[in-house]
């Protein structure tokens, strides 16, 4: 493998790596959503 081949195999798996990292730390960091955000179904409200 050739200099240029290896540094353009680095450059594109740190730009997916960077991405994906990014969009971790969105999840992470997302606050949850207000009530009522589930099927209700699923609340204990309406299983009485």
């Amino acid at each position: 493998m050739n200099t240029t081949a290896l540094i353009m195999m680095i450059l594109a798996q740190g730009i997916v790596a960077c991405i994906a990292g990014y969009f971790l730390y969105r999840v992470l960091t997302t606050p949850p959503k207000q009530e009522p955000d589930s099927f209700s179904e699923n609340d204990e409200e309406a299983r009485e």
